[in-house]
């Protein structure tokens, strides 16, 4: 095939034939894929999982051409994600999007994001500028695929594409609005699993990385999985809709993943009313207001506009005001307008030593970063603007601040030396569940006490020490061990708590409670679609409402992270819970041994599969997030969403699966149709050689 193409090449009179054959020519010998072909034309090559392949003639081009993908498969999607970002959804489509407008607006977004671009570099604005040309270019061309309520956000403009970043990582990830309204509930469901393997814990003697984000899978969080290959790039991974740059990524020499951390990069500080003002620091100082309007659409399609005051302490915006106390928001990063460029050079180095030079500039508000390279190296990186606060732990800046005085106000983030990271540990694995990094490998490689208290909390989650112990079981692990590992459903509590559950069930146990203790005991302890037990025992834990030191006869100790928490609290009272979980699971699904795929679905479009996984609180690392469905079954709403999984051999081998498609625009072939693999545990491989890609090739675009 690589021959065929050099003849192609030779054949075409336009080229200057000689250097280019002997370039070609190095390439082949030298190394797999090191260099894209050279083109003269930029083209999107579509495979038939509709990820596509760009091949941009410089890096405008490449841009424009993504733009121009991500319209084809989910325009509607992304201009509505737009419209949100720029604060003006109510006016385009009802009030059922004022309250998203009053917090984009209250927090500045569109504002910022308009000096963010300016911010960039006019070589990196113009990339910007060509994203939106493209997405723009569809749509002209392409009137009848776009909804007609949709298009009303025509045209894109580069601001759009900052105002939507900066909505997702600064006031969706680092804050969520849900958060901010009420502290004691964290309602984002947002975690991920990543994996670092290095050449000594490797059955192959190669690094391999294991990128695998948990999201809804809707809205904002979709992924969207492409390569991008341009002079100086040519990386395959996944963004978010609407993001113009690749956020995880491989390519020929390296790759990272991210996960989501315990990072704490915004504050609530009650602030007490004094005249047109507040008090701070035994002054009463004025509030800085500004008035705007916001349009809301009527159903017979009137505007109705709507005063929004925006009020901001020298903490940040006020959300909300009480009996006579206000509550400002203070959220880190927001001076950092750099993360495109930090994503797109990160994906451009070639070794770790250029990786981590990118890195340090810490325009990425959040998330660890899980590395890998050819070289061997890996990496955890506890990545994030963290505020240097004056005192107090992590649990503290949880609650509401005091906001009258100086003294609690952080004005600095810490420098990337200051943030917990670990390369090449003795282990050779590293690992990260969302859990803190003090429990990343073993023996512990990241000390907690180097840190001040307000970095990271101290706990290690079921689903992480499922994690760990996958990976410390196995001397060297294999790839395919590796994707095996993966989708492994088996629950961790169900191995620390059964061994004091079932005695404890024959011991106390009705006729119910026997029969339940038979059905646990007979169960694989595992969350596939055939398990039998499993939606017992899911049920049961819920309606226990168990945490690190809640209903545990031993909690959580960091001395023992791996083995705590155990035991039951109270016996008895446990089996009176499952004695009456049973009665309902039985009344409900006529039996207590009823398999989890016939409660558990996975539902798309016309697509009705029996799921495996489940909550990662139950120790599972597959997770799975369900929702109530019809007749009484919960059907899968996030989760599991995109997987890569990667060895850096040579050539690079790789496999991954975008769980609920490629697409998301009606008619698109691509919604669903990965989901029957997602169902059997597979993953597809990844084409990244030309020659690969043309094998597959559903459709080509030339622009």
């Amino acid at each position: 095939m690589k021959i065929n193409i050099l003849l192609r090449v030779y054949k075409r009179k336009s080229i200057r034939v000689l250097p280019l054959i002997l370039s070609l020519i190095l390439v082949l010998f030298v190394g797999s894929h090191t260099i894209a072909v050279p083109t003269k034309s930029t083209e999107i090559l579509w495979d038939t999982y509709g990820v596509p392949h760009i091949y941009g003639k410089d890096n405008r081009s490449a841009f424009y051409a993504f733009g121009w993908a991500q319209m084809q498969s989910h325009g509607d999607l992304l201009l509505r994600l737009y419209g949100q970002a720029r604060g003006r959804a109510a006016e385009y489509w009802g009030e059922k999007y004022l309250d998203s407008d009053r917090w984009v607006q209250t927090a500045r977004v569109p504002e910022r994001a308009r000096s963010w671009y300016k911010a960039q570099s006019p070589t990196f604005r113009s990339y910007l500028d060509a994203f939106a040309t493209g997405i723009n270019a569809y749509a002209s061309q392409n009137p009848n695929l776009i909804d007609d309520q949709i298009e009303v956000v025509l045209p894109v403009k580069a601001e759009d594409v900052m105002a939507h970043l900066h909505r997702i990582l600064n006031f969706t990830f680092v804050v969520n609005p849900e958060d901010v309204l009420d502290l004691s509930k964290q309602k984002l469901q947002a975690g991920s699993n990543g994996w670092a393997i290095a050449p000594t814990h490797s059955a192959s003697g190669k690094a391999m990385l294991l990128a695998n984000p948990h999201l809804p899978w809707s809205d904002l969080f979709l992924w969207y999985e492409a390569q991008v290959t341009a002079p100086g790039i040519d990386a395959y991974g996944a963004t978010l809709v609407g993001v113009p740059v690749l956020a995880i990524a491989f390519n020929n020499n390296l790759g990272w993943t991210h996960t989501v951390n315990t990072y704490d990069g915004w504050d609530v500080y009650e602030l007490t009313l004094a005249g047109k003002g507040y008090s701070f620091d035994d002054k009463v100082r004025n509030f800085e207001t500004k008035t705007l309007s916001l349009k809301v659409k009527q159903k017979d399609g009137s505007l109705l506009e709507q005063p929004l005051v925006v009020k901001s302490s020298v903490h940040g915006p006020v959300i909300a005001e009480k009996n006579g106390k206000a509550v400002a928001l203070r959220v880190a990063g927001l001076d950092r307008p750099g993360v495109l460029q930090e994503w797109w050079d990160m994906a451009r180095a070639k070794n770790l030593t250029q990786f981590q030079t990118v890195l340090k500039r810490l325009q990425l508000p959040m998330f660890t970063v899980m590395y890998a390279d050819r070289e061997g190296h890996i990496m955890h990186l506890f990545n994030g603007q963290v505020p240097m606060r004056s005192e107090g732990d992590f649990k503290y800046w949880q609650g509401v601040i005091p906001g009258n005085t100086s003294k609690t106000l952080w004005t600095k983030i810490h420098p990337y030396q200051d943030l917990p990271r670990i390369v090449d540990p003795k282990s050779g694995w590293l690992q990260n569940t969302n859990d803190p990094p003090w429990t990343t490998t073993f023996p512990a490689a990241i000390k907690a006490d180097n840190y001040p208290l307000y970095m990271a909390p101290r706990f290690m989650s079921f689903r992480s020490q499922r994690s760990a112990r996958m990976l410390a079981e196995d001397d060297k692990i294999s790839f395919d061990k590796m994707v095996a590992d993966k989708h492994s459903t088996r629950m961790e509590l169900a191995d620390r708590i059964l061994d004091d559950l079932i005695p404890a069930a024959r011991k106390y146990g009705q006729d119910l409670g026997q029969q339940a203790a038979n059905v646990l005991e007979a169960w694989d302890r595992q969350a596939n679609a055939d398990s039998r037990g499993a939606v017992l025992f899911a049920f049961w834990v819920q309606q226990m409402h168990f945490d690190k030191d809640k209903g545990f006869s031993k909690p959580w100790n960091e001395n023992s992270p791996r083995t705590t928490p155990d035991g039951l609290a109270n016996p008895e009272s446990a089996v009176a819970t499952l004695q009456a979980v049973a009665a309902q699971v039985e009344k409900t699904y006529g039996a207590l041994d009823v398999p989890w795929g016939k409660v558990f679905r996975l539902r798309l479009g016309n697509v009705d599969l029996a799921a495996n996984g489940g909550d990662g609180k139950l120790g599972i690392f597959r997770e799975l997030d369900f929702a109530p469905g019809a007749e009484q079954t919960f059907q899968a709403v996030g989760g599991d969403s995109y997987v890569a999984a990667i060895e850096f051999s040579n050539p690079v081998r790789a496999m991954a699966l975008t769980s609920y498609g490629s697409a998301s625009q009606p008619g698109s072939t691509h919604i669903s149709d990965q989901l029957q693999m997602f169902a059997n545990k597979k993953l597809r491989p990844v084409w990244r050689d030309r020659s690969d890609i043309l094998a597959h090739l559903e459709e080509r675009k030339v622009f």
